[in-house]
């Protein structure tokens, strides 16, 4: 990770990931001016070297011209935060939108601001907590000037070729995709595939849980039963006698397996600190993308079933089918006289 043309760059965000981007800029040489609501944050990260500011009047006058803006806001505070720096920034100067925005967002807030000359550039983030230390993948949308000009910081941020074994299949020399980040497209592009990325995260995660919850209750015949009408019998108890220790499970399949993963990693870490996840209550949120990507498979006539169930689950996960559940259970006992079972 080294780069021979240091820019500067000014952060709008510094939480977990907002922060961990402007240290990584910085290690590698990068110069960065540094911007949140939070005191605390814009001060530790002074204390490592970023220029600190006390408003976004203050953060844009400390920036160089053509300045570089990178927000790393949620979706919601983007706009809001846009409509302000739109007003301060000059001609030539460039938005980079690193969160989890709607891929049509930024096609709006691209028109938005091209007007005034200012550039839009929307790019996915995909690296979480450990993005720091393992780089972050980059799904980059926008005019292809303002990405070429840019290339260093997304250079800089990225993993690098040594991060993965080379594709075998692979003939390409050119292009930056063996680095960790693409540009997808214009505007919108790049938040389209981390949009798509994220659908497909939830739907590995949701296989990776429910397997390990299968092998969870591979001892189902161990229970005792209740023998009624209400309750479907298990008929070859015998099959399921398996008290399997799936911390272990997990630890094995991080070995040679093909449904090793990053993923798979995370559980496997979890399991061992918590065998039970006891400090866990199962309640899952989704922050949009998945939903997002399922409605473009619709638009697009898709199959996307997996993707979908996923979705679906993390809204089981928060209650939201409860009411659903209560109409199903009503309708039992209306129509055959089936009393609730006690839970």
């Amino acid at each position: 990770m080294t780069t021979d043309t240091p820019l500067q760059l000014g952060m709008v965000g510094l939480g977990r990931m907002g922060s961990n981007l402007v240290r990584r800029l910085m290690r590698d040489g990068h110069r960065c001016v540094v911007y949140d609501l939070d005191a605390k944050a814009v001060e530790e990260l002074e204390g490592e070297g970023a220029g600190a500011a006390s408003s976004l009047q203050d953060f844009v006058g400390k920036l160089e011209t053509p300045r570089t803006v990178w927000l790393m806001l949620p979706a919601g505070a983007v706009q809001p935060t846009l409509e302000l720096l739109a007003g301060m920034l000059d001609r030539g100067d460039t938005v980079i939108d690193g969160g989890n925005s709607y891929y049509r967002d930024d096609m709006a807030r691209a028109r938005q601001l091209a007007p005034h000359g200012i550039h839009y550039v929307d790019c996915g983030t995909s690296g979480g907590v450990w993005g720091l230390e393992r780089g972050y993948c980059l799904m980059i949308g926008g005019e292809d000037e303002p990405v070429r000009r840019l290339d260093p910081i997304f250079r800089t941020i990225a993993p690098g070729a040594g991060s993965a074994e080379p594709t075998p299949g692979r003939t390409r020399t050119d292009g930056t995709a063996p680095e960790g980040y693409l540009h997808c497209g214009p505007s919108g592009a790049g938040h389209f595939v981390k949009m798509v990325h994220n659908g497909v995260e939830y739907g590995m995660m949701a296989a990776i849980a429910e397997g390990l919850s299968v092998i969870e209750h591979a001892d189902a015949g161990l229970d005792d039963r209740t023998v009624d009408a209400e309750t479907a019998p298990l008929r070859e108890p015998e099959a399921y006698q398996y008290d399997i220790d799936v911390a272990e499970v997990a630890e094995v399949w991080r070995r040679g397996s093909v449904v090793g993963s990053w993923l798979v990693d995370l559980i496997a870490d979890a399991l061992a600190n918590s065998p039970h996840l006891d400090t866990y209550s199962g309640r899952v949120s989704d922050s949009g993308e998945g939903r997002w990507t399922v409605l473009a498979a619709v638009d697009e006539s898709v199959p996307a079933p997996v993707i979908n169930a996923a979705l679906t689950e993390r809204y089981e996960s928060r209650g939201l089918g409860e009411f659903g559940d209560k109409v199903l259970s009503a309708m039992r006992g209306e129509f055959g006289g089936h009393a609730e079972k006690a839970a």
